[in-house]
């Protein structure tokens, strides 16, 4: 695993408790050009900001760590091994456990920046998820261009997979696996499990209804996509399927319609005008 040598400021804002337009502002009185949640700012640049607002707790952290060298190693292998202090040493001496109840998780959390793959749907739901995927649409649809719009789409499918529950992730990480083997029939079972213990939770929809379209259930999938539609109308991947679906099946001008509409959301989603382009023409020969 490699660790990201900048920081998101969408992590870096949920990490401080801070609104991410009031972090963006901050980032930007230190002379760093961003715009959106999605962009990045160096580790340096996110220390300053943390120390900004947590002054102390670096100094905590150090204090900690030089209690424990003392009571374990003598003082000239300290550098070379200060790594492994901060993790073989936590259990044994009660004192600094005791010290640390607060310090520990607040210096571990900006080590390690979550990445797109199965560290995304780990980190717990932010409280204002719905509030930020809102924000990150607006962002979305007002991108100039597909090279900025992309981050932005990148971020906001990291927040569909987020469910605020350990059972949810599991089920839907073995659901992906099992498609990738070609195992639908399992995918199917495990994703029936994820809407009955989740319907408001409107990527387990999606993610059924993809599996419905690789067995040809045609009608269970338009369900699931309108399901899914009905809690994120704003679910761009959704609203794609379904234009799919509509479009193969003869229904061209409701196929157009949702085209238009994800393009609304999402300006330079792939195919998206070209669709429009081509049943544009094909509705209206229709009406001649």
């Amino acid at each position: 695993m490699t660790v990201s040598s900048k920081v998101r400021i969408y992590d870096l804002a949920k990490e401080l408790k801070l609104d991410t337009k009031r972090l963006i502002e901050e980032v930007r009185r230190e002379g760093v050009d961003v715009s959106v949640p999605s962009n990045s700012v160096s580790k340096e640049l996110a220390e300053k900001i943390r120390n900004k607002y947590f002054p102390k707790k670096e100094t905590t952290v150090k204090r900690a760590v030089k209690v424990v060298k003392r009571a374990v190693l003598p003082a000239t292998e300290a550098p070379a091994l200060d790594a492994e202090l901060e993790i073989h040493e936590s259990e044994p001496p009660p004192a600094p456990v005791a010290a640390e109840p607060v310090e520990a998780p607040i210096a571990a959390t900006p080590a390690i920046s979550p990445g797109p793959g199965p560290q995304a749907a780990k980190p717990p739901v932010p409280h204002d998820r719905d509030a930020l995927l809102a924000e990150l649409y607006v962002h979305l649809a007002q991108a100039p261009d597909a090279t900025q719009a992309a981050p932005i789409a990148e971020t906001i499918e990291g927040l569909w997979l987020q469910s605020g529950s350990d059972t949810i992730g599991v089920l839907m990480g073995r659901s992906a696996k099992a498609i990738n083997e070609q195992k639908n029939d399992l995918a199917l079972q495990l994703l029936d499990a994820v809407v009955e213990l989740a319907p408001d939770y409107a990527e387990g929809w999606n993610r059924r209804a993809y599996v419905y379209f690789l067995q040809n259930n045609f009608e269970g999938a338009i369900g699931d996509l309108r399901r899914a539609l009905a809690l994120d109308p704003n679910h761009f991947k959704a609203l794609e399927g379904l234009a799919r679906i509509l479009r193969d099946s003869g229904q061209k001008k409701s196929a157009l319609q949702a085209y238009k509409q994800i393009l609304k959301i999402n300006p330079f989603q792939e195919g998206a005008k070209e669709a429009v382009d081509e049943l544009s023409v094909e509705v209206e020969g229709q009406g001649i």
